[in-house]
Order: C-alpha cells, then structure tokens, then sequence
C-alpha cells in the first residue's frame, strides 16, 4: 500500500483505458502518454498496461507502507527517496516509511509513477482508468488527493534487479518538436495553401489544453465550407479546426465524434511528444504518407517488446 501524504493539482490512476468502448460513446481514456505508462511499467516489472499513477501541476509526496519496487518514466523531474535522488527509467526499491518526493516538472507534463504490481482499484469497463468527465474509473471516479491510500497488486512476474535501466534508444526523444501528420478524413474541404499553412507555421500549445484536447495558437486554418457539418467518428491526435481557425487536437478523453472538420491526424507513435508539452510549447507538423505511420507505430511496438526481452532476461535468476 501507498499513502499520497502530498497531491499535486493532479493526481490520478490510469492504464491504458477503454480500447473498445467507442461505439457507447467511451473515449480511449487512458495515459495521455501511453508510452512513458508503458515504459514505467516494464522498468517496474509490470504489463505495459497496467494501472500507474499519472502526475502532473506540480510538487508533491508518496509514503511507501511496505517494501515496493518502482519507476518512474515521463517528464522530466527531480525527485528524490528518503533523501536519495530517484534517477528516470530506473527500476528503484523503496522500503516501508520511505518516501517519494516529486519536484516541479524540470522538462514535459506527465510523470508515471508505476509500482510493481500495478495500482489495486477496481476494473470498470474492462479498465482501471479515470475518466472524470463520466466520474467513474480509477479512484472513486476522482482524482487522487491528499491522504488518500492506495492498494498495489501482486506482481505478476519476476521484477528485474534494482538499477536497471531503459536504454536510451528505447526511450522517446521529447525534445522533438516536430509531429507527423496523416491527411485527416477531411483534408480535402481545405485548398492546398491551408493544407500547406498547416505545416509551414509554427504552433504554440495553448494554456486552455487539457486531457480532452490541445488548442493550438498560430495562423488561422479555413476549410472551404463552414466549419460546422455533420458529426462523424474522431480519434485521439485528429487535428479539428472550429470556426475562427485554431487547430484543437483532440487528446486521451477526446469526444469520439465531431462536426468540425479533420484536416489531419497526428500519427500514434508521435502523439506522446505533444501530450507532453507544456502550455507556451512550441510545435510544428510534417505531413507523412498512412504507410509511413504504420511503420512507425510498429517501430514503436518493437522497441517495447525489445524492452521486454531485456527486462525477462535481466530478471532471470
């Protein structure tokens, strides 16, 4: 069991989410940076996808109640156990008493705390995310707050030792800013200068950016028609642009359809890179082929697999 003795603004349990929930209207849910959830996890000994703590807003304090190992993936920050700094991508133990304290993000949004055996609440759906809008999922459909506990699980499998790293090649470089993009189901209502604009202009993360999307400020986007049409299937990383002109990259806990025209879809293995970036972040965008994102998304899935030999073979007695 763990104690928050300290909250950051935001604090919840999330996994991978709702993968096959759409069709009642359920977002993905789910870690915003679904790949740091699943590096964290496999450093710590998990499935990619179990349940891990999702932090973000600031500073705050974990009170481990028995022996735990951990890891922490995500954005960058300093952090220390029982006085010792905690060092990223690292499988770390903790013994009871010990506590984990967070600093200020020094670099990126979300953190992922995972612990060896997942974080213990109720599946719901299938998952153990939280989906606050719906106020289910998670802790008591809430955010984790101050003095709150939490169960871990079982571990499922041999942990690897502690001071086992991720190598770096396996890690994501989120100090790229540039974001690939596939033409959205709607790239055609704009002309090719619009379409161009896209990637020409640079992009400035908004501060009203939030789990649900990420408005982006810059030049102004117009389709050829009105911006309002008939509501059609959305996904994470789809690229909306509402009257006025200013994308909205519909995000974790996106709405599964719209009426906004798509002019693009950022591709899945680059979707992390914006999710951690901080309001006042700058990105840009580069249009890619359907084939090139599928290449890359399965480039992705072999470097987690990759990272799971290696964890199975360092844990190996």
């Amino acid at each position: 069991m763990i104690t928050i003795t300290r909250a950051p603004a935001w604090l919840a349990v999330q996994d991978l989410g709702w993968t096959a929930r759409r069709a009642i209207g359920l977002p993905q849910g789910g870690a915003i940076d679904r790949h740091a959830l699943a590096v964290a996890n496999l450093v710590a000994g998990n499935p990619p996808g179990a349940a891990a703590l999702e932090w973000a807003l600031g500073p705050g304090v974990v009170r481990f109640e028995e022996p735990a190992r951990f890891a922490l993936s995500g954005a960058d920050t300093e952090a220390t156990l029982a006085g010792e700094p905690v060092p990223m991508h690292t499988t770390v133990t903790a013994r009871p008493g010990e506590q984990l304290e967070i600093g200020e993000m020094a670099g990126g949004r979300f953190l992922y705390i995972a612990i060896d055996g997942g974080i213990d609440v109720p599946p719901v759906l299938g998952a153990r995310s939280t989906y606050l809008r719906g106020r289910f999922g998670g802790l008591h459909g809430r955010l984790v707050r101050t003095d709150d506990y939490l169960r871990i699980g079982a571990p499922e499998f041999p942990s690897p030792p502690v001071g086992f790293q991720a190598p770096a090649e396996l890690r994501l470089d989120y100090s790229r800013h540039v974001l690939r993009v596939t033409p959205g189901p709607q790239a055609d209502l704009f002309a090719g200068e619009e379409r161009e604009r896209l990637v020409a202009s640079e992009w400035v993360v908004a501060a009203a950016s939030d789990r649900m999307g990420y408005r982006l400020k810059g030049a102004e986007l117009q389709p050829g028609v009105t911006a309002s049409a008939a509501s059609d299937p959305t996904c994470p990383g789809a690229v909306q642009v509402p009257d006025g002109g200013g994308p909205i990259v519909l995000m974790a806990d996106g709405p599964t359809v719209g009426g906004y025209p798509k002019i693009a879809v950022i591709c899945d293995a680059d979707l992390p890179l914006l999710a951690q970036r901080q309001p006042g972040d700058r990105v840009t965008f580069r249009w890619i082929t359907i084939g090139e994102a599928q290449r890359l998304y399965r480039r992705r899935q072999i470097q987690l697999h990759t990272l799971a030999s290696l964890v199975r073979d360092a844990a190996t007695p």
